[in-house]
């Protein structure tokens, strides 16, 4: 695994698990203005950075036509590509 790995790179590697990614998708939909947010024990990422950086993802949720089920695929595609931070200790 790299060094700088992917939200997927950490879920194939059994760091992070699904119901984690599913949790920060429910999160960033109940609340879109959500920015940091806990993944697994050691992980932390920026939702709303992660979601506005990718072009496509941006575009789905300001459609209005755009249904529940693709924003949350949207959302899931982009935390999937994103790259957490680890947590700080302390």
């Amino acid at each position: 695994m790299s060094d700088d790995p992917t939200v997927g790179d950490l879920v194939k590697a059994d760091i992070l698990t699904d119901d984690d990614v599913r949790a920060a998708v429910d999160a960033y939909m109940a609340d879109p203005s959500t920015s940091l947010f806990g993944l697994g024990e050691s992980y932390e990422l920026d939702l709303t950075g992660a979601l506005k950086s990718n072009r496509w993802v941006s575009q789905v949720m300001a459609d209005v036509s755009s249904t529940e089920e693709l924003r949350r695929a949207a959302a899931r595609t982009a935390i999937w590509l994103a790259r957490p931070e680890k947590r700080r200790a302390g």
